[in-house]
């Protein structure tokens, strides 16, 4: 039996114990300490949900794999990009990294993920450290916000048992269907929650001052910030009363909170406000640096770590990346024909691109368009490393099975190299060895070297020894908001029939990978039928879809599920302010019945 650990884009980073006789059946690795003994649904299901590529072609023509290397050996220049997502997360995907910058092409920057709300939390606390599991587990209270455990990152779910759980979320998710409070908030209001709730906690002297004062921090100014937003009119923007900022501040303060915070806050043109401002309530409270006690998001995994992998090259952005600027593309573990937003214009971008080479595991829209396909190794078949976003856990994965399908990323750029002449790469396992050097061992597992039992208990910043920030500045330009700050009034005739986009991850797919849907849920009172087809809207472009009725949907939002076929037609290449995030939410939809649907106005 083999250890090795799974690698889709999630907070879990399962550890997976092999049989290499047997390698398409694999169970959760007993003994792991955040496993908990069990496998999500997608690795349950993860051989045969997909049909693997298994050969390369060139201009669809099957060719053996040294015609391929060699095709692609000859295409590559300073007019090249690679393109590379996150079908897999092993550290050793990076190594192409290495191979652009000996040819002198691009690589992309900005995130498709978390990029805004990693820019909110370096503006408050400097450096983004992940708070360990162990701390979730000690706290009393937990405020879930924006974020689904059940489906993203179900192994946390056990950390939340006999505690108090509040909810804030848009959808009635699977646990704010069990949680003591759940605050259904209007899309896109988060950051005035926020605030909302600040200013709430210094006016009945809620702060936690013992904290504050050891920290020396003055929250005079942050205080005057939050006085800028008139209460009536944003409680009646956001939907809610009074009672409810009540309910929430008493559910925070607790002796000991966690806030769990997921994607769904930033995904948002103002992202990274509404990070820092959950921060900045976070801090009123003095939760960081306690026992038991933090704010949770995407954790920074390759922070502490010397990685080899990072180069000097030009970039250009992953969300609105002009793809036809370039002679050659290579798109690595990724499907940007649809999983980019504003997927029309990326779909024409791409058929502008000479040369187009896929370089994956499964046959997707975009290895459809390409004039080069590249099989890849799947995580079984080649040696790699696992970080988590979700833990300190490091797993290393050995190479389980040898096959004759594909090629590691490795063995890619040391051919393609070999072929153009340039200096080679080192050795496999002394890249390997570069990651788990910096780790320390316990119990058998390699530790993250950024692990801190009790984040931020000497300081914030990178050295540990600055104060938290404030938010203390804030615009934002969405049409909505903008009229209603100044009016405060209701939406207008116009505006009526339009609805928030929501797109949270699914249970049965990732990204564009495994089972993916073809449905829009929409609240009852919108009046379709189960089942009826509909088109659904924005002005970036359309899609077909069939209804699910659901009262877990507000009746002012929609929820196409992320990776829904078609989805990313509707969402917007909008770059977040901070942290070049992309913005899937920032649009809002209108849904017409089949055969009724006309230009969106």
């Amino acid at each position: 039996m083999i250890k090795t650990a799974c690698p889709l884009d999630c907070y879990d980073a399962c550890a997976i114990t092999c049989d290499p006789e047997r390698a398409d059946r694999f169970i959760a690795t007993p003994s792991h300490p955040v496993g908990d003994g069990a496998l999500c649904s997608l690795m349950n299901r993860y051989f045969g949900m997909q049909k693997r590529i298994e050969y390369p072609t060139i201009d669809g023509e099957r060719v053996e794999m040294d015609e391929a290397l060699d095709e692609i050996a000859s295409i590559l220049g300073k007019k090249s990009l690679l393109y590379r997502g996150s079908g897999n997360l092993g550290v050793m995907q990076s190594v192409t990294n290495l191979l652009m910058q000996r040819v002198g092409g691009y690589l992309t920057t900005g995130s498709l993920c978390d990029g805004a709300g990693q820019a909110g939390i370096e503006s408050g606390r400097g450096v983004n450290r992940m708070l360990p599991l162990s701390q979730i587990a000690k706290a009393d209270t937990v405020i879930v916000w924006g974020r689904n455990p059940t489906v993203t990152n179900s192994h946390i779910i056990p950390y939340l048992r006999g505690k108090r759980v509040a909810v804030i979320d848009p959808v009635r998710t699977p646990l704010a269907k069990k949680a003591d409070l759940h605050i259904q908030i209007k899309p896109r209001s988060d950051f005035y929650l926020a605030i909302m709730l600040s200013r709430f906690l210094i006016m009945e002297d809620g702060q936690n001052d013992e904290w504050l004062e050891e920290r020396g921090i003055d929250i005079e100014d942050f205080y005057d910030f939050t006085r800028t937003f008139r209460i009536r009119a944003i409680l009646e923007y956001m939907g809610l009363s009074l009672d409810d900022m009540g309910d929430l501040l008493n559910m925070m303060k607790g002796e000991r909170v966690v806030f769990l915070v997921g994607n769904g806050i930033q995904k948002y043109s103002i992202g990274h406000y509404t990070m820092w401002a959950i921060d900045s309530l976070a801090a009123l409270l003095g939760l960081f640096g306690r026992e038991g006690c933090g704010v949770s998001y995407l954790g920074q995994s390759r922070d502490g770590f010397d990685d080899p992998f990072a180069v000097d090259t030009p970039v250009v952005s992953v969300v609105d990346t002009p793809f036809e600027k370039f002679d050659t593309v290579i798109v690595q573990g990724a499907n940007p024909a649809e999983s980019m937003p504003d997927s029309s214009r990326v779909v024409e971008s791409l058929g502008k691109v000479e040369n187009l080479v896929y370089f994956g595991l499964y046959e997707n829209e975009t290895s459809r368009l390409a004039r080069v396909v590249l099989p890849a190794k799947n995580f079984l078949e080649k040696r790699d490393v696992r970080l988590s976003y979700g833990h300190h856990i490091v797993t290393p994965m050995p190479l389980v099975v040898e096959s004759s399908i594909g090629i590691s990323e490795y063995d890619f750029c040391v051919e393609i190299l070999k072929r153009l002449g340039l200096p080679p790469l080192q050795s496999e396992e002394s890249y390997i060895s570069i990651w788990l050097e910096k780790c320390t061992v316990e119990d058998g597992h390699y530790i993250h070297p950024s692990h801190s039992e009790i984040p931020y208990s000497e300081g914030f910043g990178p050295d540990g020894d600055d104060d938290f920030e404030f938010i203390d500045d804030f615009d934002d330009d969405f049409e909505d908001i903008k009229r209603f700050r100044k009016a405060g009034r209701k939406a207008s005739p116009e505006e009526e029939g339009r609805y928030w986009l929501i797109t949270p991850k699914s249970p049965h797919s990732l990204n564009t990978q495994f089972e993916r849907g073809e449905s829009v849920y929409l609240h009852p009172s919108l009046g379709f039928d189960d089942g009826e087809r509909v088109v659904v809207l924005s002005e970036y472009g359309e899609c077909e879809l069939s209804v699910v009725n659901s009262e877990d949907v507000r009746s002012d939002s929609v929820v196409i599920r992320s990776g829904t076929i078609g989805v990313n037609a509707l969402t917007p290449p909008i770059v977040s302010e901070e942290g070049e995030g992309a913005c899937y939410q920032e649009v809002k939809v209108r849904i017409s019945a089949k055969g009724e649907e006309g230009e969106d106005g």
